[in-house]
């Protein structure tokens, strides 16, 4: 378990950017903290590591966002406003984890016993207003 600790957004996004170098095909990660912690920042950091063609953004309302034109495909999802286990697995979950590509998980606490055993779980933890721990397990 090692932690990294952020004192920008943008150190958060190159934190992304080097995870990506780590990432093969079939890799989840599990990302959990609170709203402003830093995952998405991370998650655009990571698409762009791996050369995703588009920026990645927030699913908060689509619930997935999918990202290629690189190496890998990035399913980018946010459980946050998922309101039940039903509606998380009609997203198809097993398809996106068990696929070519890599799967984030924002909010991946919601709904744990979803998340494929062997995925990464990354923990970001707000310390200031600038500063975030991000521990990757």
């Amino acid at each position: 378990m090692a932690t990294f600790i952020s004192n920008s957004p943008d150190e958060t996004e190159v934190f992304g950017r080097r995870f990506a170098e780590k990432i093969k095909p079939g890799d989840v990660l599990a990302l959990t903290g609170g709203l402003g912690s830093g995952k998405t920042q991370f998650v655009k950091g990571l698409a762009a590591g791996l050369g995703a063609a588009t920026a990645a953004t927030s699913p908060t309302f689509t619930l997935v966002h999918e990202y290629s034109g690189g190496g890998l495909p990035v399913y980018h999802f946010d459980f946050f406003r998922v309101e039940d286990r039903q509606s998380a697995e009609r997203l198809g979950l097993d398809d996106y984890f068990f696929g070519d590509g890599v799967s984030v998980i924002e909010w991946a606490d919601r709904f744990p016993d979803l998340i494929p055993e062997n995925a990464r779980w990354v923990a970001f933890e707000t310390k200031s207003e600038t500063q975030r721990a991000i521990t990757a397990k």
